[in-house]
């Protein structure tokens, strides 16, 4: 390739690039201590920490469905992404100084509910970047290891904030990537660069899938996504609580398995191009039941450090060519089958709220037990889902 085509790629995708990263740094700061957060620093009890966790991804949900759906109708998603990286901004700074549960509750749900559209609206971007390549599953994998590489450096990073600082400089470093993603959005994703300028050149050809398949493979997400939530928000206490562990270990091991991640989801990209994708997100549901059932039974750390080689796996699989999959379900609607995709992470995380709540009370190996069972439910329905599909672009 030459130096003017390398230039051309940079500039393209370069920026999308940065807010992947910039979004993926905080989220993989904040996220896997908000269960922490509440508990030490808010003093919730398990009933307020599980209103918490489940009224943000319900609001996240509802929030990117409305703004999913619109954003197929506008001929570019610069001002969403700028929108909604506004508001991640201030939601993660208001958590940096707010300690009033109420307070939090009532102001940063909307603001992170809103930052919760991101993620869709940059995969969708990408997408249509991508309309009539030959390439998507793994260029939109790469973009996701992007994300997995964040989640390399953001727990670490977080857990020595938070011993040399506190949750304000955790939340406010959070804030600060959001800005980035921002001014990012601001200035460099311009009209220049390949958003189709109306609604009538966005649809590619092709056919939407049966509407059975494409909530039965919803479930799927749903569940995996709900387990996955669970493992992440239980894993910091169930480290200091139970395992005699400090919090430092939970955000190397986090970090651990997203840089598994990185190569396990470019592998799963190329492999995509040979195999069906459904394939691979069977295999990806069958190590993520291996990592729950180890992790529910794990005596000592360095069992939760095997096992975090069948959960990056999972997620390379479920996280890395799930979008893509829908996305291929729903052909002439990306904005909204990445929203689809999308939703289904906050509204696992509303499933797994009660549930890591409840954790607090009763032990904190239960909400793996719990992801055993959802990721076999998953297997299951992927494979009736199997019967389901019938050609066109899904399979």
């Amino acid at each position: 390739m030459s130096v003017l085509p390398l230039r051309a790629a940079a500039k393209r995708w370069l920026p999308i690039s940065l807010v992947f990263l910039a979004v993926g740094l905080s989220t993989a700061m904040a996220s896997p201590f908000l269960a922490l957060f509440l508990t030490d620093e808010i003093h919730a009890d398990p009933l307020h920490v599980a209103l918490f966790l489940t009224v943000a991804p319900v609001s996240a949900v509802i929030v990117s469905t409305l703004i999913g759906k619109l954003s197929d109708r506008v001929p570019s998603r610069r001002v969403v992404l700028l929108g909604t990286a506004l508001a991640g901004c201030a939601g993660t700074l208001v958590t940096a100084f707010v300690r009033d549960y109420w307070a939090l509750l009532l102001v940063t749900v909307p603001l992170t509910a809103l930052a919760a559209a991101m993620m869709p609206q940059a995969f969708a971007y990408a997408r249509e970047a991508l309309e009539g390549s030959g390439r998507v599953a793994m260029t939109m994998s790469a973009l996701r290891t992007l994300f997995s590489i964040a989640w390399v450096a953001g727990p670490p990073l977080a857990a020595a904030l938070l011993q040399a600082g506190g949750f304000v400089l955790v939340y406010g470093f959070a804030s600060l990537m959001y800005a980035v993603a921002a001014v990012v959005a601001l200035v460099a994703l311009g009209s220049e660069h390949p958003v189709p300028a109306g609604p009538q050149t966005r649809k590619p050809a092709g056919v939407d899938a049966p509407r059975a398949l494409i909530w039965l493979t919803i479930t799927v997400f749903v569940l995996t996504r709900c387990a996955g939530a669970m493992s992440v928000q239980a894993l910091p206490l169930l480290i200091t609580r139970d395992l005699g562990g400090d919090v430092g270990l939970a955000g190397l091991l986090l970090g651990l398995c997203a840089g598994l991640e990185i190569p396990l989801m470019l592998g799963f990209g190329l492999l995509s191009a040979r195999v069906p994708v459904r394939r691979l997100l069977i295999a990806g549901a069958a190590c993520g039941l291996a990592y729950m059932l180890i992790v529910a039974v794990a005596t000592s750390t360095w069992q939760l450090i095997a096992g975090s080689v069948f959960n990056a796996a999972s997620i390379a699989a479920l996280t890395g060519l799930g979008v893509t999959y829908v996305q291929d379900m729903l052909p002439g609607h990306p904005g909204r089958a990445s929203t689809l995709f999308s939703n289904t992470f906050p509204a696992g995380s509303v499933i797994a709220g009660p549930i890591v709540g409840a954790a607090t009370a009763v032990g904190y190996r239960m909400p793996y037990a719990a992801g055993a069972v959802m990721f076999a439910a998953a297997l299951a329905l992927l494979a009736a889902g199997t019967r389901l599909t019938t050609g066109g672009n899904v399979r």
